[in-house]
């Protein structure tokens, strides 16, 4: 399906594009690598496979697949291992098969790494908090104001609310997800990304 001599970039419907994705392209380490959002706590790249490694594979760092970027003929063998161990055991007891991007994290431990955070974020994990201080005093810092100002794609993985649902919240409104994590829906504590929600979600067709 993907022309193999160029690299690719998977993009999840529910992310807000505001600038150039060939930015995170072109930020590809080495011609097999493949890149993740950043996802659990332990890092994706050399800290995930030192873990990786000495627990022979059980413990290894794990991505977000709302964005990949890859290049295609290098990663022929995700699909192969997956389907190798299908038809090994012939169910999805073995942990990283649960999710796609438990697998592509696991199989392509060797190589993977993050996509830079000053270019794209998981909305849930870079704007809600279950202490609403915690969010505003991120917010109000500068360093984290000057990369959230940078950022090109913000996916809305997770967060319990219809685009429709957030261009009608009144300022300040505030929404809380399952997991306790509260949206404060302000241009205080999101900046330009709400901004480019608003904007994203009111051009799109109907």
């Amino acid at each position: 399906m993907l022309a193999e001599d160029f690299p690719a970039l998977y993009i999840d419907l529910d992310t807000v594009v505001s600038g150039d994705l060939s930015r995170i392209v072109d930020l590809l380490p080495t011609p097999d690598g493949l890149m993740l959002l950043q996802s659990a706590i332990v890092p994706l790249g050399a800290v995930g496979r030192f873990f990786w490694r000495r627990t022979k594979g059980r413990k290894y760092a794990r991505g977000n697949s709302s964005l990949v970027a890859f290049h295609p003929k290098h990663h022929h063998q995700i699909a192969a291992k997956f389907l190798a161990l299908w038809t090994q055991l012939q169910d999805l007891s073995f942990r990283p098969m649960i999710a796609d991007e438990r697998f592509m994290s696991w199989a392509a431990q060797s190589t993977v790494a993050a996509i830079p955070n000053r270019l794209a974020v998981k909305f849930p994990t870079e704007f809600m908090s279950r202490v609403n201080a915690v969010s505003y005093l991120w917010a109000f810092l500068p360093w984290v104001r000057a990369r959230r100002a940078g950022l090109i794609a913000v996916t809305l993985c997770g967060v319990e609310i219809k685009p429709e649902a957030l261009l009608a919240l009144p300022d300040g409104a505030r929404v809380t997800d399952p997991k306790g994590r509260t949206l404060i829906w302000s241009d205080f504590v999101l900046g330009k990304t709400r901004r480019d929600i608003i904007r994203f979600y009111s051009d799109q067709p109907r």
